[in-house]
């Protein structure tokens, strides 16, 4: 088997772009923390450090998207659907599966980025160029994922004489930030109680006979990853022998969500809406769920497959359409049943209009680096 090709870095200067740089950008655009748990975004293959000297865009990383990418020389593929999904064995250039085009492209020295449902929700995204596609108004997303906690409040409980020290003691680790501003602390008055065994050796009162402390309750908020050094400075500091502290998780906030909900323009109909969408989209594939003719006030979008997913979502349960990509047989059904209507457009077909936008803001970053939508990406059906 000959050794892989890598194409030499060349030297940096202002103008130089990385496959790194474009793929820090594509993060930026479209954050990998928005990304659904199961999916597998961001750089999947490449030398962050090589010039990128040219980048082309699809939907799917097919054979003849990478032959074109081979054929023009550009360093970065970027596939909206990753073509690495689940964890591999091993890539073989014989398989018939994406292993082998994968195999190929680190072959060339061709990069791999995709940005998957992390593009889905972001801002300016698949879902919401597809929403204003359709004309859609009073836009937001029709479910908020709970994101994954990063802070925790500790809170505990210290001698009115005592509580500064413990306090400094926990900021100086890392607790009590919030922004730009440090020592950050709740603090209200309480009485606490204990009674030591004839075992302990309490630093404050006796042992033996029950106990009744004027304290000072401190809240503060602190990172999950620093939590063990501030617990270490709090157990350090405190007076008391065993120290009582509580934890609790704190919620992000949402932010960005799955697919969108929105208003249509007035006097919609379910045959205009896809009328309107098939021409946008270019779609030779599309078709209704429900009467042609049926009035249509509010949408759910959600590229790809959408499924029945919108209506079990509060936001969307009072939309009259979903526009998606694709829908099995029986969600179709389903949907009639909820006296809905739906419009399937292709699952790529929903996905494409993202590309020449994503095109456009990686050339209103670098304007020399060569940024292209692939010619021979696809969509596997076509009308029979």
């Amino acid at each position: 088997m000959p050794a892989p090709h890598r194409r030499p870095a060349t030297p940096r200067n202002r103008s130089t772009v990385t496959v790194g740089d474009v793929a820090d950008l594509l993060d930026a655009l479209a954050p990998p923390s928005l990304a659904q748990s199961w999916d597998n975004v961001g750089l999947l293959t490449g030398d962050r450090s090589l010039t990128c000297q040219s980048a082309l865009l699809c939907i799917d990383l097919t054979l003849p998207v990478l032959q074109e990418a081979v054929k023009a020389h550009h360093s970065l593929v970027v596939a909206y659907h990753p073509p690495l999904f689940r964890p591999v064995q091993r890539l073989l250039a014989d398989s018939p599966n994406t292993d082998a085009i994968v195999y190929r492209a680190i072959a060339t020295g061709i990069a791999i980025y995709s940005p998957h449902t992390a593009l889905d929700a972001a801002p300016g995204g698949t879902n919401d160029v597809l929403a204003a596609l359709c004309g859609l108004s009073e836009v937001e997303p029709f479910d908020y994922p709970t994101p994954p906690s990063t802070q925790s409040k500790i809170v505990t409980f210290v001698p009115a004489a005592q509580v500064d020290r413990v306090a400094d003691a926990m900021a100086d680790a890392g607790a009590g930030r919030i922004g730009q501003y440090e020592h950050c602390s709740y603090r209200l008055t309480g009485k606490g109680t204990f009674f030591g065994t004839e075992s302990t050796q309490p630093r404050v009162g006796r042992r033996g006979r029950l106990e009744t402390v004027d304290e000072i309750r401190i809240e503060m908020v602190v990172p999950n990853r620093l939590l063990p050094e501030v617990i270490d400075a709090l157990l350090r500091a405190h007076p008391y022998e065993e120290p009582a502290y509580d934890l609790y998780p704190l919620a992000q906030p949402p932010t960005f969500g799955i697919g969108r909900v929105g208003r249509l323009p007035k006097a919609t109909t379910l045959r205009s809406l896809a009328a309107q969408l098939k021409e946008a989209t270019r779609s030779k594939v599309a078709s209704i769920v429900g009467r042609p003719g049926t009035p249509i006030r509010r949408a759910a979008v959600c590229v790809g497959a959408a499924g029945r997913l919108p209506f079990e979502k509060p936001r969307a349960a009072d939309c009259d359409v979903i526009v998606t990509g694709e829908i099995r047989h029986h969600d179709a059904l389903t949907i009639l049943r909820h006296g809905k209507t739906a419009i399937a457009l292709g699952h790529a077909e929903s996905e494409r209009p993202i590309l020449p936008i994503l095109a456009a803001r990686i050339k209103s970053r670098w304007p020399h680096l060569p940024t292209t939508v692939s010619r021979q990406d696809v969509p596997p059906f076509i009308p029979a």
